[in-house]
């Protein structure tokens, strides 16, 4: 799945995220609203990660969908 897919079915998807990153919470994804920027920041933020994990970590679980 594409940024442009996860953007456009953003409200679908955050319960798939949240499931798979239980630290965010619903004020973070409502922050994120689909941005990647944004996912990436908090998954940093809240799991102590590196930009460059936090990136692998995102598209692996894309590549997924």
């Amino acid at each position: 799945m594409n940024w442009d897919q996860v953007e456009g079915n953003w409200m679908q998807l955050k319960g798939k995220v949240r499931e798979k990153w239980g630290k965010l919470t619903d004020s973070d994804l409502e922050v994120v609203a689909g941005k990647r920027d944004q996912l990436l920041g908090k998954l940093q933020e809240k799991y102590g990660l590196k930009r460059e994990e936090a990136e692998k970590e995102l598209d692996e679980y894309l590549d997924k969908w």
